[in-house]
Formats: structure tokens, sequence, C-alpha cells
């Protein structure tokens, strides 16, 4: 009697997953249709359309990572409001109205106030959307049982980013058969409906039970992930090389849309080879992660982005469209593999009654780095405005492309070559 009962409790537990794992893949469909067409690069097209400068691009880049460091009190606040699905289901639909809200700008004001008017939306979204994903992390790591993470996240990143690939192709068409502001109207109508299939999806989550944390206050919570030195040592190298990164890679569109001045449409298609090549490399880092630990294999994603900042300067005696098609793939395998794995030992490698709070204090740290980035680099295309063409182009990329190198070999292989911990 006592084992059928455990059989049973075992194949009920075994059924909750499954459903949980289908409900995290099938949300994932509408919400990256809708955040591919508000994000890069439409999203930098639409700005240059209403009129913002490359710093003010740079800008609007870089919010969404200033807005991570709410997800400190958002984690803490966690421990009193427990209900994770309904929290979800408030933030991120607040998130995706909100960014779909910004299609409406030069309807509901003149011109003068464009860039005003979207920056109001674009941060209530963002500011939104911080809160909804320290929940969404700490209730997906719940949902997934730890030995499949590997896989199921290879595999659900590799199928949402196949959706990604398709919907950069469509956008890219559309925005070239409808020239200006009508087909960004077709591409926010389009969004306007993702966003409410996505609200529905997320009430098909599961409202796993929330296990709190033992610290007494925010101070102590806090100091737990500085507490860690594994952990500590490895927030910082990836907030100096997020930094720098983040100095070029956002700004990637902005080189291709106003420097060298290449269609929507060519910009659409090699930022669909960078997806396939994220699409394809998921699968791969998520089976190699099966068998080897998640922080070495981590280390391997580091210089495969610097190489594709340093590529750029191949540009110059090498026809464009063949580096900046290699340059998107590497960017795609090295990207995949930093989101999923940064993701599996944030919450892999991190004790689960505190992870909320690992979560939230990665994200703000890092978010510094990664809101500066944009703005500086940014900041740094207007003064070159002038500059010579290739200047502009290979300049500033390929010398970040060579302090990323020398980063990841001189202090990175230390910090990522250890045991887990």
């Amino acid at each position: 009697m006592g084992l059928q009962t455990g059989l049973e409790k075992l194949s009920r537990k075994r059924s909750l997953y499954r459903k949980s794992l289908l409900a995290a893949t099938i949300e994932g469909f509408p919400a990256m249709v809708t955040v591919t067409l508000l994000g890069a690069p439409f999203l930098t097209g639409y700005l240059l359309l209403l009129g913002a400068s490359s710093f003010q691009i740079g800008l609007v880049l870089a919010i969404p990572a200033l807005f991570n460091l709410v997800q400190i009190p958002a984690a803490y606040v966690m421990q009193r409001f427990t209900n994770r699905r309904l929290g979800l289901l408030i933030f991120a639909g607040i998130h995706r109205v909100f960014w779909t809200l910004t299609g409406a700008v030069p309807i509901l004001v003149s011109e003068h106030f464009y860039f005003e008017m979207y920056i109001i939306f674009y941060s209530i979204a963002f500011f939104s959307n911080a809160i909804g994903s320290v929940i969404w992390s700490s209730l997906i790591s719940d949902m997934v049982p730890a030995q499949v993470r590997g896989r199921y996240f290879g595999i659900r990143s590799t199928l949402l980013w196949g959706t990604v690939s398709v919907t950069l192709f469509i956008g890219g068409y559309i925005l070239d058969a409808y020239a200006g502001m009508e087909g960004y109207r077709i591409l926010f109508l389009i969004c306007a409906v993702g966003s409410l299939m996505n609200i529905i999806t997320l009430l098909f989550y599961p409202n796993m039970p929330f296990e709190k944390s033992a610290a007494p206050n925010l101070k102590l919570m806090v100091r737990k992930p500085f507490d860690n030195p594994i952990f500590l040592r490895a927030m910082l190298f990836i907030t100096a090389f997020l930094f720098l990164q983040n100095m070029v890679v956002p700004l990637f569109s902005l080189i291709m849309l106003s420097v060298m001045e290449l269609s929507y449409f060519v910009v659409s298609i090699l930022t669909i080879v960078q997806t396939v090549s994220m699409m394809i490399s998921y699968y791969y880092w998520g089976n190699l992660n099966a068998r080897i630990p998640t922080r070495k294999l981590l280390f391997w994603t580091f210089p495969i982005i610097a190489a594709s900042c340093l590529l750029w300067g191949a540009t110059i005696v090498v026809p464009a469209l063949i580096v900046l098609a290699i340059i998107h793939i590497l960017l795609g395998v090295g990207l995949g593999g930093f989101n999923l794995l940064m993701f599996n030992y944030i919450i892999g490698d991190t004790p689960k009654a505190d992870r909320p709070m690992y979560i939230a204090v990665f994200a703000a740290v890092t978010g510094v780095a990664a809101f500066l980035g944009p703005l500086i680099g940014g900041y740094i295309y207007d003064l070159t405005e002038h500059w010579p063409n290739w200047l502009q182009i290979a300049g500033l990329t390929t010398s970040i492309g060579v302090f990323l190198m020398i980063l990841v070999f001189w202090i990175g292989r230390s910090i990522f070559s250890g045991r887990r911990s």
C-alpha cells in the first residue's frame, strides 16, 4: 500500500513537471514574436525614424539594464507576496502592453516630443519587466527539475529562436515593402496581438510553492551573494565583460543602418543569421552542459563574443557582407551559450531559498555595467560623426574586441576553471 501511494505521488509529480515544461515552452512563442519585433534591429530603425541621435539610441538600449536595480527590493518583497504566478502575470503584462504602446507615440504627441514620450512608455515597460524577470527566474527554476535543465533550456531556446528567425524575416520584409511609419504600424499591430496572446498563455503557469529565505531582513539577504567568494568573483568579471561588450554590441544595428547605410532587409537577414546560429548553438550548449560543469563551459562563450567584436576591423579589407555574416554567426553562438549557461549557473549553483536574491543582485550589479556601456558607446559614436567612415565602422568595435580578449585570458581563465561551488 505504501509503495503504491509513493508511486502515485511520483507519477503526479512527473505529470506536474511535464505540464509546467509545456506551459513554459508554449508561452515563449508569442513572447518571442513580440519582443523580436519591438527590439533590435527594428527598435533602432524606429528610433531613427523618430529622429533619435546615436546617444539617445544608446540611452534607450541602456535603460533595461538600469532598471535591473529594482530586482533587489523585488526579491525582498517576494518573501511576503509569494504568489509568483499572479506577480508574473501583472508585471509581464504591464511590460508587454507599455512596450507595444511605444508604437502609438506619433499619434499621441507632436514630433517635438516623440523621444520623451517613447522614453516614458519604454521606462514603465522595463521597470515592470525587471520585477517580472526575477519572479520568472525564481518560478522557472522550481518548474524545471535540476537534472534536465541543461537539455530542456537548450531545446526550448532552439524552438523559440527558430520563431525569432521567421519573425525577423517577416519584419524585415514588411519594412522594405511599406516604407517609413506605415511599415512600423503593421509591426506594432502584430505586437499588440502577440502581447495579448502572451498574457493569456501566462495563465497556464503553475503557482509552485515558494521556499522563503532564512535571512530575517533585507540587509542580510543582500549580503549572502557577496559572502559567496566564487559567485562574487564570477559576477565581477562578467560585470567588467558586459560593460565593454555593451559599448559596441547593442550598437551593431546602428552602425549597419546609419553608418554603412545597409537596408532594413539586409540588416534583418544578418540578424536572422545571428539568430539561427544562436538557435542551433542552444541545442549543443545544452547537451555539453549535461557533461561539463556550467562554470567551465561558460568561460568559452567569452572569447567567441570577443571575436565577434574584433572581426569588425576586417570589414576594411574584406567584402563587408561576408565579414558581417561571420561576425553575426560568432555573436549568435557566443550569446546563445552565454545566455543559456549564465542562467543555468545562477539557478543551479545557488541555494534555493536565497535564489531570488542571488538573481536580483547579479542582475543589479551587471545591470549598472550594461547600462553604462551603450550610453558611453552611443556618446562616442556621436563624437565620431564626422570622422572617416572606416574609423566609425571598425575603430571602437575592434578596440573593444582586443580589450575583451585580454580580459578573458588574463583574468577570466582563473575564475572559471575551478570546481563548481
